[in-house]
């Protein structure tokens, strides 16, 4: 949708409409954000909402400056880096096993990034900016095929956990598609926020309740899970924290990502800089490209970055940002590429090292970690400029499947995006539990400025996939002379440096998955349903226009809006 006043894209309706409903009221970007934030906290409880975190990435048109916000959460105090293995054994815990349970909740970070992006970029209250999410869960909304499916998919491991069978499988199932879908409960705790605000998570009664089911969660008769470790010390100590973000150039374009714990904005620049180095290297622009060369390309460009990140990056000091986003970097991974054949996988990861004149390929290569693919991301601009990129998460679908009594909301399992054990012994693991650590993300809140003034702003949800999808969508629109929502919609690959390549069906069963595989991509499906990815994203354009995009399909389709449409 094209048009002035605003903007707002995310993966649903309702959604958007919350956060276009601010903006026709006189509320800024920030204010969007988080009441449609809020929103999709109620209509996609199983991707966000008060039990997660996220990132946020803003820019701010009287300052004219690019800031983060980092929501992510936190391990409690006492973790170290054994909490997830066998004491007996020191091998690594069933990971399912631990998903499921209380030691897989980190410290909600969502509530406190809500109330700084307000306080530092915002004109409404916290109060005003989650009532509109309030009366959602109370009223209701209507039950799309997305969200019958995804409780339906859950629906075995929910019913472990009574509360959560209470909430989201009324009569034993999920909801069907078209019925109204109310969570009183829910409702309850967004009053709880708006009222006594995050006090009352950080430090209060809320809080308590988390910190109670998480320690010793309730479950069905005969069926037990792990507590776990969790404080209200842990809730007290926790802050949403202000950090610079990654900035990177492309093509003339400055782009600007999420910092660490995020690898997602370091891990976008260097996939950016290796396509900048392999155009340069071969003398080929990427908008000349085959669509087979291109995705060639780009799955070299992706599988390097991953096997760099990591390696090197996670919430621990002295991650070395500044090479890792360097194109000098880029240049030397870049001097291995080769135009007609796939390199070998896991490809080792590099030497940020500052020196980059020799072209040695790396020795030791790692394994690909797993990262759920749940999550979600929107989109909004205001008529002032603002804009912001916003991801959040409660890790995988469903999160840890376990609903605070009588606040209707899911827990997080954000604490299994640490690595259990390193991923190679002999390698230093940047990414293992430890206290008051968080986990390190892909998520990839991004916003690219053309001359200083706000030109795209895009991000998705999707895990470790959240990298290529927004890279891909990127460069879709910059060099492959795809509009905004046809950059969205392309097919997409995912390459990770793990042993095969995600794609979607119309890569992998057609003949550009067939000439991919002939030059050494070992491709497979993306996973169940087949996607990758929900992009949203919005251009801003001359005379305060605004082109919102979302996706066509995925996740049933996206939701992209305008105040006032064109």
């Amino acid at each position: 949708m094209t048009g002035s006043g605003g903007a707002v894209s995310s993966v649903d309706r309702d959604a958007s409409q919350v956060g276009i409903d601010v903006l026709a009221r006189g509320g800024n970007a920030a204010d969007a954000a988080v009441a449609t934030a809020a929103a999709l906290g109620v209509t996609e409880p199983y991707s966000a909402g008060i039990g997660g975190g996220g990132f946020l990435v803003y820019y701010d048109a009287r300052s004219r400056k690019v800031s983060t916000i980092d929501g992510r959460e936190t391990a409690p105090a006492t973790f170290t880096e054994k909490t997830f293995t066998d004491p007996a054994t020191g091998k690594a815990m069933d990971f399912n096993t631990v998903v499921n349970s209380g030691l897989s909740i980190g410290v909600p970070g969502t509530p406190a990034l809500w109330a700084k992006a307000l306080r530092d970029y915002g004109t409404l209250s916290l109060n005003a900016a989650l009532k509109p999410a309030e009366r959602l869960a109370a009223q209701g909304f209507v039950v799309d095929q997305t969200f019958a499916d995804q409780t339906a998919a859950n629906a075995a491991r929910f019913s472990v956990f009574p509360e959560t069978a209470k909430v989201f499988l009324r009569g034993g199932q999920a909801p069907a598609v078209g019925s109204v879908f109310t969570n009183p409960d829910m409702a309850r705790a967004y009053r709880t926020l708006r009222t006594q605000g995050t006090e009352a998570l950080y430090a209060g009664t809320l809080g308590r309740a988390i910190v109670a089911e998480s320690r010793a969660p309730h479950t069905k008769a005969g069926s037990s899970v792990r507590g776990g470790q969790m404080t209200t010390a842990d809730l007290r100590a926790y802050r949403a924290l202000t950090k610079a973000p990654i900035h990177s150039q492309y093509k003339g374009y400055d782009v600007y990502g999420m910092p660490v714990p995020s690898s997602g904005g370091i891990a976008v620049a260097e996939i950016l800089n290796l396509i900048q180095a392999y155009e340069d290297r071969t003398g080929v622009a990427t908008s000349a490209l085959s669509d087979v060369d291109y995705l060639h390309r780009f799955s070299e460009a992706s599988a390097t970055a991953f096997a760099d990140r990591n390696r090197w990056v996670g919430d621990v000091p002295g991650v070395p940002v500044k090479e890792l986003t360097d194109p000098a970097f880029a240049a030397e991974r870049a001097c291995l590429f080769d135009p007609m054949k796939a390199q070998a996988r896991p490809i080792p990861f590099g030497s940020p090292d500052g020196s980059y004149t020799s072209c040695a390929p790396g020795t030791v290569a790692q394994s690909e970690p797993y990262e759920g693919q749940s999550t979600t991301h929107l989109t909004a601009t205001d008529r002032w400029g603002n804009v912001a990129s916003y991801t959040l998460t409660i890790e995988q679908t469903g999160g840890s499947g376990i609903t605070v009594p009588g606040y209707g909301f899911l827990l997080n399992n954000e604490l299994t995006d640490f690595n259990f054990t390193p991923l190679n012994a002999d390698v230093p693991d940047p990414n293992l539990p430890g206290p008051g650590k968080r986990p390190r993300s892909s998520m990839s809140p991004t916003i690219l400025l053309d001359g200083g003034k706000p030109f795209l702003a895009v991000g998705s949800p999707g895990g470790a996939t959240i990298i290529t999808s927004v890279s891909q969508t990127i460069l879709g629109y910059l060099d492959r002379d795809l509009s905004l929502v046809d950059a969205i919609a392309a097919p997409r690959l995912s390459s990770r440096n793990g042993a095969s390549e995600g794609a979607e069906p119309a890569i992998l069963n057609g003949p550009t998955g067939a000439a991919l595989t002939a030059v050494g991509h070992q491709l497979a499906s993306a996973g169940t349903p087949n996607e990758i990815g929900a992009v949203t994203a919005i251009r801003s354009l001359r005379g305060g226009l605004f082109e919102a995009a979302a996706e066509t399909t995925r996740r049933g389709g996206g939701s992209a809006m305008v105040v006032h449409p064109r």
